[in-house]
């Protein structure tokens, strides 16, 4: 399908106003101490006082001045952050105004303004069966909105399944130092398929799992015989939602994936986040900064 680059171009300024204005002080703030650096580096030197750790004695300096000093040093505060984003088929499903790959998308953009307001770099990784386009970490508001633009058009063409171990994969041949790595998806794939290499990943980089949904995934309306397309494999198939039986069944087993998603991610110890396409997520996020600040 051809990209109405005029209408990718509207949403994109959208997302830019968007987030502009959720992102405050206080946002920033919550990331500033959510988010530490890779460990500390020098600063400065200064006259010894009493109490101070004779370790941080610099003696070069010492012997020079005849006067005691000190090394200062300061966190080392530069991020790498990194968005996996998955485009796959199901990604351009929307039932209340907005599709899943427009949430990926601003959520995206909002972390991403908020690590560059802290001077850290942000890059990306959008995959499905397959990589379908890798933006190395990089600073600068530009490569914000480049990197929102990219989800959007990626998903304009979206098609094919899901393939988290090979997006995984991927981040951990290009990204050798930690960093913190947000990982944006329906996690419609059974987590049997990428458990093991998850959790081997969140052992190197700091890894955030954040599950895109949609309220009609998990509740079929009364509208009779219904053909059902599944976006990733194309499959057809009918279903007759006048059926009350056939709801609730529906039902049960989209709570029943959820439920379990949430126990892997728990059960891996992996910091997650449940977004949807019908509510507001800057409430999520931000419970989500303050939860990782009270643990540390």
């Amino acid at each position: 399908m051809a990209i109405d680059v005029k209408e990718l171009m509207a949403k994109v300024g959208r997302i830019r106003i968007l987030t502009n204005r959720l992102i405050d002080d206080q946002l920033a703030g919550d990331y500033h101490s959510t988010f530490k650096g890779q460990g500390v580096e020098f600063d400065e030197v200064r006259p010894y006082e009493v109490g101070d750790d004779v370790r941080s004695i610099d003696w070069n300096v010492t012997a020079r001045t005849g006067v005691p000093y000190i090394k200062r040093y300061s966190e080392e505060r530069e991020l790498t952050i990194l968005f996996l984003v998955d485009v796959s088929g199901s990604q351009s499903y929307g039932s209340r105004g907005r599709t899943k790959s427009e949430l990926a998308a601003e959520v995206t953009a909002l972390l991403a303004l908020t690590a560059i307001r802290n001077q850290d770099k942000v890059g990306l990784v959008l995959f499905s069966d397959r990589i379908v386009k890798y933006i190395p970490p990089r600073k600068g508001r530009d490569s914000v909105m480049r990197l929102a633009r990219e989800v959007l058009a990626a998903s304009e063409d979206a098609e094919g399944g899901t393939d988290i171990a090979l997006a995984l994969k991927f981040l951990n041949g290009v990204q050798k130092r930690r960093a913190v790595v947000f990982l944006v998806s329906d996690f419609l794939e059974p987590s049997e398929n990428f458990a093991k290499l998850l959790e081997a990943t969140a052992h190197h980089h700091d890894v955030i799992c954040m599950s895109v949904t949609d309220p009609a995934e998990s509740e079929l309306p009364d509208a009779g015989l219904v053909e059902l397309e599944d976006p990733e494999t194309g499959e057809l198939v009918l279903v007759d939602t006048s059926s009350a039986e056939v709801r609730r069944a529906f039902a049960e087993k989209a709570a029943s994936d959820g439920e379990a998603r949430k126990r892997f991610f728990v059960r891996s110890r992996i910091e997650s986040l449940e977004l949807a396409t019908d509510r507001p997520y800057i409430d999520e996020v931000r419970a989500l900064f303050r939860r990782r600040a009270r643990k540390r």
